[in-house]
C-alpha cells in the first residue's frame, strides 16, 4: 500500500482530515471518505469534488496523453527542451527540494529534472493516463503519484519545502484557488517554481487565440497562458511574493516546440541536422530576449514565488 512517510503528507480533499491505509484504499478515521488506490499504487482522489475545469482536463488529457508523450521524443523538441531545462535548473538552485510537490505533474517532467536533489516527492495530476506514465518512469519508493484536483489538493498544509509546476498553471482558470492551495501546502519560507507559456507580447496573444480554437490537441475553455499583471495579483492575494520572472523562447520556440498543434512540425524529426539547427535557434532566441525592451516578450516564463 502507501508508505507511512507519505500518509503524513496526504489529506482528505473534502474535509482536510488525516488518512489511514485501509484495504486497497485510503480513508478518514470516521470512514466517511474512502479513496481507492490503483494497482500501480496511485491514490485516486478525483472521484468526487472535481471542479468543472478539472473534469474537462481529465477527459482531455486522458485522450491526448499518447500523442503528448510521443511529441516529447522528437529530436527538435528534445533539443529545445534541453535549453529550457538548463534555465530551469539554474532557477532551481534557489530552492530546497527535500520535500517537493509537483502539481499538474503529467508524466513528471519536474521530478525527472530534479530527482537527484529531491528527498521525498509527491506528484499530483488529474489524468490517470499521465500518472501511469509518471509511475512507470519513476518507480523509486521516494516518489508518490496521486490523482487530484489542483484547486483542492489532497496534501497537508505547511508540509512542502518546494512546489513545482511545469506547464500546469495555464490549464487552471481559477488561479486564485490554485495559488491559495500552493501557499497552504508550502512551509514558511518555501518556494514555488513554475515554467509556463506566457503572452505579454501581443503577437503571441494573437497567434494563440487562433491556434487554441482550431487545434484538437488544445482545450481553449481551460487553457490560458500567463500574463505578468494577471499573475502577480493572485499570487500576492494568496500570500506569496514573486521574486523572479524571466522569459525565454521566440521564433525558434514558436516553430520547433509546437508539434502538438503545428502538425508539419512533426516532419522536422526527419530533417538532417535538425539537432544543431535547433541549438542555433535556441541561441538566436536567447539573443532576441536580451535585446533592451524585449525581456518580457518571450513565449515561456520561468518564475519563483515565496511564502514568507
Amino acid at each position: 500500500m502507501i508508505d507511512p512517510r507519505f500518509l503524513r503528507l496526504l489529506r482528505c480533499p473534502a474535509s482536510g482530515a488525516t488518512l489511514s491505509a485501509g484495504h486497497e484504499a485510503l480513508e478518514t478515521a470516521d470512514h466517511r471518505h474512502v479513496y481507492p488506490v490503483s494497482a500501480e499504487g496511485i491514490p485516486m482522489f478525483a472521484s468526487a469534488l472535481l471542479t468543472e475545469d478539472a473534469r474537462r482536463q481529465q477527459v482531455h488529457y486522458d485522450r491526448v496523453a499518447a500523442q503528448y508523450l510521443t511529441n516529447l521524443t522528437y529530436p527538435h523538441t528534445q533539443e529545445y527542451m534541453r535549453f529550457l531545462d538548463m534555465a530551469l535548473l539554474r532557477s532551481a538552485e534557489l530552492l530546497s527540494l527535500n520535500t517537493t510537490a509537483e502539481i499538474c505533474c503529467g508524466s513528471a517532467e519536474g521530478v525527472a529534472l530534479l530527482k537527484e536533489r529531491i528527498g521525498t516527492g509527491v506528484g499530483v495530476d488529474i489524468s490517470a493516463a499521465m500518472l501511469s506514465a509518471a509511475r512507470k518512469h519513476h518507480p523509486e519508493d521516494r516518489f508518490l503519484f496521486v490523482q487530484g484536483d489542483a484547486t483542492r489538493l489532497p496534501l497537508a498544509s505547511d508540509s512542502f519545502d518546494s512546489v513545482v509546476m511545469l506547464g500546469g498553471i495555464h490549464h487552471v482558470n481559477d488561479r486564485k484557488a490554485l495559488f491559495r492551495e500552493i501557499q497552504r501546502i508550502l512551509k514558511p519560507g518555501g518556494r514555488f517554481l513554475f515554467r509556463e507559456p506566457v503572452s505579454d507580447f501581443f503577437l503571441w496573444r494573437l497567434l494563440r487565440a487562433v491556434i487554441y480554437k482550431v487545434s484538437p490537441s488544445l482545450d481553449a475553455a481551460t487553457e490560458r497562458p500567463l500574463i505578468y499583471k494577471e499573475t502577480t495579483e493572485p499570487l500576492t492575494s494568496a500570500g506569496m511574493r514573486l521574486i523572479d520572472w524571466r522569459t525565454f523562447g521566440f521564433l525558434g520556440y514558436c516553430f520547433l516546440m509546437n508539434s502538438d498543434v503545428l502538425v508539419f512540425n512533426r516532419l522536422f524529426r526527419f530533417m538532417p541536422g535538425i539537432r544543431p539547427l535547433t541549438r542555433m535557434m535556441c541561441a538566436l532566441d536567447n539573443l532576441t530576449i536580451h535585446i533592451p525592451g524585449m525581456s518580457r516578450m518571450g513565449l515561456i516564463v520561468i518564475g519563483i514565488a515565496e511564502k514568507p
